[in-house]
């Protein structure tokens, strides 16, 4: 039997939670016991007494909730104020952004904390099953954020996205076409925007071309090309992914000052560090920032803003895998599961994830060698 934990998550208006009531169901009919931190699943609207009506064990305080579980399931990563939680050679089970945060990475490692990393799970087909629903969210929420910030009461241009007849409507870069790009656009091409994704995969931009059906202008970039889409738009939006690592730096500072005033800038990637030269992390509580005349929103955990929709569509896919860790621990799970095997970032206090070792220049270790 494995304990697991669901402690409420700490980060600023962060309402999702790493299980709903059901989930609970499901571990327990696999005979694990689960303890939920009493409000965990309040800003997501599921109450104490739901939980406990599956036969989850309410405790009241986070300290309880790492104290007495094997397995930690979180949404978003550790901060500093958890650390001092976890008991050496526990299992975490969360969105961790490594390649983004030395700091969390040698605390894992020096805990000896067996870590599996949501937006590392990757099917064989290349999907990433578990980083997917959540980069919907983020996508289309993008939009709905560029599209509020370009308002002039919030510092932007006084830009309405679709125009009104006998006035141009926004144009929209959109830089990265994977699925938060994709799900960015479908909301800037429903507003009436003009829309610009630039990827440097033609494959993906003719399959666009296809979902599309020529709404939407669909650019290979190069830093020149990159270059001139930007000073003209009034919404920039980074969508760019590198799979485990930080995100490269394709929008420079000279792009953004290149853009008019109270333009806006969306930067999904923060989390990855960001590909937007000019970005750093913000909150839901002070989510934009002005720097070269751009109203920056770079908020770090977009989905938590929907926190039941984002709770639904993230434990729906967690699920199957938090189970087969729950029935086999961290490495048993890694052996018989290639897509969480993948997912694995720190094992016995060894990194063995390379993206991360390389951003941080720490040593690598490969995880085949540490599972034997």
């Amino acid at each position: 039997m494995t304990v697991v934990g669901v402690p409420k998550e700490i980060k600023d208006k962060e309402g999702r939670v790493a299980m709903q009531p059901d989930g609970i169901h499901e571990l327990l009919h696999h005979g694990h016991e689960v303890v939920v931190q009493s409000g965990a699943g309040g800003g997501a609207g599921f109450s104490d007494a739901e939980y406990e009506t599956v036969g989850a064990r309410i405790v009241g305080t986070a300290e309880e909730v790492f104290g007495g579980a094997d397995l930690i399931v979180k949404v978003k990563e550790p901060v500093p104020g958890e650390y001092g939680l976890f008991r050496e050679g526990q299992q975490l089970f969360t969105y961790l952004h490594l390649a983004a945060d030395r700091g969390l990475t040698e605390f894992l490692m020096e805990r000896k904390i067996d870590s599996v990393a949501y937006e590392t799970v990757e099917e064989s087909d290349g999907t990433l099953p578990l980083l997917t629903p959540m980069s919907e969210v983020a996508g289309r929420m993008a939009t709905q954020a560029a599209a509020h910030c370009l308002e002039s009461p919030q510092g932007g241009a006084g830009v309405l996205m679709g125009g009104v007849p006998g006035t141009p409507a926004a144009k929209v870069t959109i830089i990265g076409g994977g699925v938060v790009g994709f799900e960015a656009a479908k909301i800037a091409v429903g507003m009436r925007a003009i829309v610009r994704v630039l990827d440097i995969s033609p494959k993906r931009l003719a399959y666009l071309g296809d979902v599309f059906d020529g709404r939407v202008d669909l650019v290979v970039p190069n830093r020149a090309r990159t270059a001139a889409y930007v000073a003209e738009s009034d919404v920039v939006i980074g969508a760019v992914l590198v799979h485990g690592a930080k995100a490269p730096k394709l929008v420079s500072r000279e792009m953004i000052a290149s853009m008019r005033d109270g333009s806006v800038a969306v930067d999904v990637a923060i989390d990855q560090g960001g590909c937007i030269e000019t970005a750093r992390p913000t909150t839901h509580s002070d989510p934009t920032y002005v720097e070269e005349g751009v109203v920056h929103y770079c908020v770090a955990n977009i989905p938590g803003a929907v926190a039941r929709t984002s709770t639904l569509a993230l434990t729906s896919v967690t699920l199957p895998f938090l189970v087969k860790i729950a029935d086999s621990g961290v490495e048993g799970a890694a052996r018989s599961d290639a897509a969480l095997y993948k997912g694995l970032s720190t094992l016995r206090g060894d990194l063995v994830s390379k993206p991360v070792s390389e951003a941080h220049e720490l040593a690598y270790t490969d995880a085949a060698k540490v599972l034997g």
